[in-house]
């Protein structure tokens, strides 16, 4: 277990320190309530032990402006016990009312000091567990059930914040839109389990062509979503304007080299995709104009023959 003692006076925190190493845990100790938030916001831990009285911030204050931050991040909290030498009702109440778990003496007997810190040590272990539950959860609900993509939700989500952050600094922003050739006719033909396998193996090879991207730094943030259907989407925030033209034609290069057979594809008896490409050089107004001009673009390259990307 990992713990944060914030306790001004380095007498005290070193026998303190001391006491809970001898029990096997890590201490990390703060001198205030400033240096306490700096090391909070730095690393995690899982207990804080927080003195009251202390210079400048006290421990109330602290505890107040570390429950605002986790309030930030979804199933954040880390347990406090104040850590004081006037163990008043009054300053009990205050710490519980400031965001405190518990409360404790700091002549607090040995045997008692270390039944606190196994009780803490267990609930640690089960917030990690339960954090790790629902971190799995939140990607679950994220994630297309078929491919493994983003979902239509997640990917709004994530467009609207990164247009927001392009949009501020007047950085390029690129939206390619997807769509697999002539699938109905696949699904018609082959089956609809058929057309499953498909559409995973089209995720799968746009998501490792923008891993690809990403990992070279030629395109850094751009990630891959599916929009619906057998239409896909790749978002491009921040990179220069032209790198979506070699992006969308890496990826109608690497659909056409998988090879899926698709008999109902015109001349080319494999599965193919159409792109539609579309760049900001500086990310202005609304995002849906550049949703319009990319699915403008999609249309066209289906016109003009698919297994192609048209590119503004």
């Amino acid at each position: 277990m990992k713990i944060l003692l914030v306790d001004d006076s380095r007498a005290i925190a070193m026998v303190m320190r001391a006491r809970l190493e001898s029990f096997g845990y890590e201490v990390k100790h703060a001198i205030n309530g400033e240096i306490a938030l700096e090391f909070f916001q730095a690393e995690d831990f899982d207990l804080i032990l927080m003195d009251i009285e202390m210079p400048g911030m006290n421990g109330f204050e602290v505890t107040t402006r570390i429950r605002a931050q986790e309030g930030l991040e979804p199933w954040a909290w880390t347990p406090i016990i104040f850590v004081t030498a006037t163990d008043t009702e009054t300053n009990l109440v205050t710490a519980i009312e400031a965001g405190g778990d518990d409360f404790m003496s700091k002549t607090v007997p040995e045997n008692v000091l270390q039944a606190k810190m196994k009780a803490m040590s267990r609930i640690a272990a089960m917030r990690a567990r339960l954090c790790q539950a629902n971190y799995k959860l939140q990607d679950q609900a994220n994630r297309d059930g078929l491919t493994g993509l983003l979902n239509r939700r997640a990917m709004d989500m994530q467009i609207d914040i990164a247009w927001e952050l392009a949009r501020q600094a007047a950085k390029p922003f690129s939206l390619l839109m997807i769509d697999i050739d002539n699938f109905k006719k696949y699904n018609d033909h082959y089956g609809h389990q058929a057309g499953d396998d498909c559409l995973r193996a089209v995720a799968t090879c746009l998501g490792e062509q923008i891993q690809l991207i990403n990992d070279d730094r030629t395109a850094p943030g751009a990630f891959v979503a599916r929009y619906g259907g057998e239409e896909f989407a790749v978002i491009i925030p921040n990179a220069s304007p032209g790198v979506h033209a070699g992006v969308a034609a890496s990826l109608v290069e690497a659909v056409h080299g998988l090879g899926v057979p698709h008999e109902k594809n015109g001349d080319y008896g494999v599965v193919t995709i159409s792109v539609g490409a579309a760049c900001f050089p500086h990310a202005m107004g609304q995002i849906k104009t550049l949703f319009r001009l990319a699915d403008d673009l999609l249309y066209k390259a289906k016109d003009a023959g698919r297994n192609r990307a048209e590119v503004a």
